[in-house]
């Protein structure tokens, strides 16, 4: 369905970036049109056992100084501290303080993915449980269970972020969590420009956020996801649509961004990014055939072209899932050609996981800050590591240094490996 007069106009007044090329959003940028990666050999975890020796992490990162009650900080797992210095971040950046917003028309919808915890987190409850023979059961409910924290288990909850998020800035409006791995940031602001469109809220807080640096993590992506084995090099590892490319590499980040009402927004003299025209989402579904061409991402793509009531010659660039992986990238590829045909080859498309590699829902988040910031300054970043191209994938990557915009529209998309979809265009007014 096409936008209407009848719908209020929705646009972003707020970017938070905490990513592994800089925090916030001007560091973030510099390296972005400045072909700085963050991706490197692993740093805060003994990477000599692992399957893959490379990351990209976020360093110097202090939570303390995004978090009000410092308190909290013991509860939150390195996602979510990420996420909600992220929306501390943007809230900041959106110039809303205490009374600018009613707390009641003020909602939170976050992205988030897997946390996982750490083993030394049970180690003495499992040790509590454990014989000569072996792993006594009944020993769990008499003894072991006390050694747990009673606290533990938030730490790794999903939906802990939009919760923390909400308490930080006194967010009471609608407050929900999505979980649907590298769509959920992207799904979390259709859900927040429905809310808004309902007349629920005038401002959502949304974003994503993520954190694979982790053992359990990158054992679980180098099995299932496809890892990147080029650590002779790790500036070069990632290289999205590349015909030589041979997987991702595990990140770590998050973004939020700050969503309402244009009327709301022109009220308080907000400065305004750029306008949502529609979000889109499918799933690829039962078959061969429809995981191999990205069925899901081919109808995320239409329904939200429908929604801004575009045609394809209006997407000025297309911000790219690029996992890197050969699969992946190929399945997206030919997505884009069943849905924008004869005008693919004159669309620019930037792949900015090979900045800071896959973090799960913040990576998505991530994508969408840079789009904003490229529409903010008229250039779309380079794509890192582009050098052989795939001629099976037939995309028009942006790779020799930043494109000049020639239309102020974006499409950026994001899709899981079992096929969920997801795709947002914005406009710079």
């Amino acid at each position: 369905m096409k936008q209407s007069d009848a719908r209020p106009r929705i646009v972003i007044t707020g970017v938070g970036v905490v990513s592994p090329i800089g925090i916030g959003n001007d560091r973030f940028w510099d390296n972005l049109v400045g072909g700085n990666t963050g991706i490197g050999y692993l740093r805060s975890l003994p990477r000599q056992d692992l399957p893959s020796r490379l990351a990209a992490e976020v360093h110097d990162f202090d939570p303390a100084q995004y978090i009000s009650n410092r308190k909290f900080v013991k509860l939150m797992s390195r996602d979510i501290q990420l996420g909600v210095a992220a929306a501390t971040l943007a809230v900041r950046d959106a110039g809303i303080s205490r009374g600018t917003v009613d707390p009641d028309r003020f909602g939170v919808d976050f992205g988030a993915g897997r946390m996982s915890s750490t083993p030394q987190e049970l180690l003495e409850a499992v040790s509590r449980c454990s014989t000569e023979k072996g792993f006594d059961y009944t020993r769990w409910g008499e003894d072991a269970m006390g050694e747990v924290c009673p606290l533990w288990l938030l730490r790794q909850l999903p939906n802990m972020p939009a919760c923390h998020v909400s308490i930080e800035h006194d967010a009471r409006g609608p407050n929900n969590t999505i979980t649907s791995r590298e769509a959920s940031a992207l799904l979390a602001l259709a859900e927040a420009v429905r809310v808004i469109q309902r007349d629920a809220a005038d401002v959502m807080i949304v974003g994503g956020c993520g954190s694979a640096i982790h053992p359990v993590d990158i054992t679980r992506m180098s099995l299932f996801e496809g890892l990147s084995r080029r650590d002779d090099d790790p500036q070069r590892a990632c290289r999205p649509f590349d015909f030589e490319r041979d997987g991702t590499i595990v990140g770590e980040g998050a973004a939020a961004w700050i969503v309402e009402r244009y009327e709301h927004a022109v009220a308080r003299g907000a400065e305004i990014y750029a306008e949502i025209l529609g979000v889109g989402a499918g799933c690829d579904g039962r078959g061969y055939s429809n995981a191999a061409g990205g069925t899901g991402l081919v109808r995320a793509i239409t329904a939200v072209l429908q929604q801004a009531g575009l045609q394809p010659g209006d997407i000025g660039h297309i911000n790219a899932h690029g996992k890197s992986t050969q699969r992946d990238d190929l399945v997206e590829a030919r997505a884009y050609h069943r849905v924008l045909g004869d005008r693919l080859p004159n669309i620019p498309v930037t792949a900015m996981k090979s900045y800071f590699g896959h973090s799960d829902a913040g990576s998505a988040a991530l994508e969408l800050s840079g789009t904003l910031l490229a529409l903010r300054n008229g250039a779309v970043p380079r794509t890192l590591n582009y050098e052989t191209p795939d001629p099976r994938c037939r995309v028009s990557v942006v790779h020799e240094g930043p494109h000049m915009l020639k239309s102020r529209t974006a499409l950026t998309v994001n899709r899981t490996h079992l096929g969920q979809s997801a795709a947002a265009i914005v406009r710079a007014i």
